[in-house]
């Protein structure tokens, strides 16, 4: 999980005097409660110590000078305790996150009036966000990264400090970091102490965890810089983003810049436009995907393999439409929660709008007294009476009195979720406990108003189809449902060649409001997929934080052909919608009963999924997801006649076939269908006329030989419905 320069303290209240900790192997040692795990590292071995970067606590990474007293309860309390060194993932992201503070001292040395804003992690490396005046150019990096390597040299240790709330603000005034100032004013208001890192002159809110010192880092590059809003609200102040990446060597790091060279050679935009396979244009709208035949071809093949085996699994298809009234979202919960995100609703006049930005503008504050006296009179002008709207009222009663005239006209909104409408497919019939599990799919298209900075290609747009399905269970049934919608996500990962790939069970955060439901709900569904997932035996990392607001969820974290990590299947589990929607069946006792349901999608979105599949393959695809399987070459126009009869026999056994009825030589027709990326040529001439054959290539392998027209489709068919998944190792030039 990144690490964020959020200040947030968890040091205990009161420090125990010895702490009681289990290592790996199943060992305990008593220990004083100012031990570090540093201190155990000594222990065992100096070069153990000598390669220690950080320490895992239950779960929770720490730097390796932290006394464990700190995270221990009582003294009875047994802490796990796992030393974590160069060779686990978890220290590169505590190595990269010392990388971005190095980053952020670097800079205050060569910029004047430098405010820090905040420096996370990244899945490749490290940002730091800059409020100055001076614009950063690629041009500096080269003078920003020999100042970091000067700092890097000094081997300058990460020291931890915690400061009451009040003396950190004061430190932070001190310091000229306005921005600071004002996350511990409103970000860090309800903490009383908050924690800082000091590495020379450098000081820096944060919550760390840190490498013990600089020294570790051993290979370091800046990559790009780019425009950000403090806190990621563009009414806030502009800032600076700089991105770079940090490593345990020299080789990792030139490993990494050689994958990033081969993503850039399997962007699937360039690879899309090249191929025809989809277009995005501002004419049309940014974010909104135009699916060009080849590529509609690869999205029906996904659509048809997942609609068939869905079928025989026992789901029932249905469609809902592509709005609904506010109202719907409203109950779900889905608006106002994630509004931001959404298109504004639609309104049947002009009033309605101008209600909805009035709403909008006292929930935010931004409206005065003038400002409100003008907006009466236009809603006068429109012929619209509010006798209960008082100036004198506050803001949320005022929001009141305009709700209620809104719930009395319709609104409606671009659907953002297809489950609200699924909801209401469950309750638009009685429901027994016989007709349970009833599981819907759809392929849903929903909206989301993404930032235009935002938006890349497939991978995130403005309206995607989900591959969405909602499974109304009985409580005892959720184990094996969830279970089921577990396999089905690995059977499709699998039927692609997606096998590397990882599980997160995405839990809540308890300190967060933004959830919806009971205590006892959200523990209920939590240990019921942590149940799943321990006895399934699959691997999976928990991420408090990670959860939808309405229920947790397990996410497939997919690793493609040159190490990338992709989110893509999700299954979730909620209890809540169920009672918003007020869900009920009859159950065998002849009363009331409120299902549980089950959100998945093992595709994530048809966009996300083929864009993903693009650049895993390289425009490539298997043969089973082709959008051209074969093209048949004729030697010449002579043979034309029969290139289109050996078309139609492939066609009538399904295969996508196509013709290059263009002149010259045989060679260059090779050549156009390889760059074409075809997976089979069928060469035929007068010899194979005569014969009733064809001489099939394939584009990996190459000549294959002259065979029966009968055989070749044979051969191509198994492949098909076999769903073989072979890939070339390098892109054709």
């Amino acid at each position: 999980m990144s690490q964020v320069n959020s200040g947030l303290s968890d040091a205990s209240n009161s420090p125990v005097e010895s702490v009681t900790v289990r290592l790996p192997d199943g060992t305990v040692h008593q220990h004083p409660g100012q031990t570090t795990p540093l201190d155990i590292a000594t222990g065992i071995s100096e070069g153990l110590a000598r390669s220690v970067v950080a320490a895992d606590v239950d779960g929770k990474v720490i730097d390796a000078d932290r006394p464990l007293s700190e995270l221990a309860d009582s003294e009875s309390q047994e802490l796990g305790l796992r030393l974590l060194t160069s060779r686990d993932d978890e220290a590169l992201d505590v190595l990269r996150h010392s990388a971005a503070h190095v980053m952020a001292r670097a800079v205050m040395r060569l910029y004047k009036g430098v405010s820090l804003a905040f420096g996370p992690t990244t899945e490749g490396g490290f940002y730091y966000d800059f409020a100055l005046d001076t614009p950063i150019s690629e041009d500096d990096f080269s003078k920003i990264e020999a100042e970091m390597k000067a700092i890097i040299k000094q081997k300058e240790p990460f020291e931890r400090f915690i400061l009451e709330r009040d003396e950190a603000r004061q430190l932070c005034d001190d310091l000229d970091q306005d921005l600071k100032v004002e996350h511990i004013d409103t970000g860090l208001k309800e903490h009383p102490t908050v924690s800082f890192y000091r590495q020379g002159e450098f000081v820096d809110l944060c919550r760390g965890p840190h490498i013990p010192n600089a020294g570790k880092i051993k290979a370091i590059k800046l990559m790009s810089i780019a425009g950000s809003h403090w806190k990621g609200d563009t009414n806030n102040r502009p800032l600076q983003r700089l991105y770079g990446t940090a490593f345990f060597d020299k080789k990792q790091l030139k490993a990494y810049l050689e994958r990033l060279e081969e993503a850039k050679r399997r962007d699937h935009r360039v690879i899309g436009k090249q191929h025809g396979l989809f277009s995005i244009t501002p004419e049309v709208g940014q974010g909104l995907c135009l699916w060009l035949p080849k590529g509609a071809r690869v999205r029906v093949a996904l659509e048809d393999f997942l609609r068939k085996e869905l079928l025989s699994r026992g789901y029932d298809p249905v469609y809902s439409p592509h709005i609904g009234r506010v109202e719907l979202y409203e109950t779900s919960g889905h608006f106002p929660f994630y509004r931001d995100s959404q298109f504004p609703p639609l309104f049947g006049s002009e009033v309605g709008a101008l209600l909805d930005s009035w709403s909008n503008r006292l929930e935010a504050g931004t409206i005065d007294s003038d400002g409100e006296d003008k907006l009466m009179a236009a809603v006068e002008v429109l012929g619209v009476d509010l006798p209960d709207y008082k100036p004198s009222m506050n803001a949320e009663e005022k929001r009141r009195v305009l709700h209620e005239w809104q719930l009395g006209n319709e609104r409606y909104l671009l659907k953002p979720m297809n489950c609200p409408h699924h909801c209401h497919i469950f309750k638009a019939q009685a429901r027994s406990y016989r007709q349970l599990p009833l599981r819907l799919f759809e392929f849903g298209t929903v909206y989301r108003h993404e930032q235009t900075g935002e938006l890349n290609g497939l991978l995130r747009v403005r309206g995607l189809t989900q591959d969405d399905a909602h499974i109304f269970c009985s409580q005892d049934q959720v184990e094996q449902e969830f279970r089921a919608t577990i396999e089905l996500t690995q059977f499709v990962l699998q039927s692609v060649g997606l096998d590397d790939y990882r599980v997160q069970l995405s839990l809540r955060d308890p300190d967060s409001s933004k959830y919806v439901g009971s205590e006892e709900q959200w523990d209920n569904a939590e240990n019921a997929l942590r149940g799943v997932l321990e006895q399934s035996g699959m691997d999976f990392n928990e991420e408090p934080g990670e959860a939808a607001f309405y229920g947790p969820k397990a996410d497939f974290m997919v690793r493609d052909c040159i190490g990338r990590s992709w989110q893509l299947g999700t299954v979730q589990l909620d209890y809540n919608l169920p009672e918003r929607f007020k869900l009920e069946y009859n159950g065998a006792d002849n009363t009331a009963h409120r299902p549980v349901m089950i959100h998945r999608a093992p595709f994530g979105s048809l966009e996300r999924f083929t864009g993903m599949l693009i650049e895993h393959f390289a425009g490539a695809f298997p043969m089973w997801l082709s959008p051209e399987q074969v093209r048949v070459l004729p030697l010449s126009d002579k043979s034309l006649d029969y290139a289109v009869s050996v078309a139609r026999q492939l066609e009538e056994a399904g295969l996508k076939v196509t013709i290059d009825s263009s002149g010259g030589k045989v060679q260059a027709k090779i050549r156009n269908a390889q760059l074409d990326l075809v997976n089979y040529m069928a060469v035929v001439g007068p010899k194979e006329a005569e014969t009733g054959q064809l001489a099939l290539r394939d584009r990996i392998d190459g000549d294959l030989g002259s065979m029966p027209v009968a055989e070749a489709v044979a051969r191509l068919t198994k492949e098909v419905n076999q769903r073989t998944v072979r890939q070339a190792v390098k892109i054709e030039e």
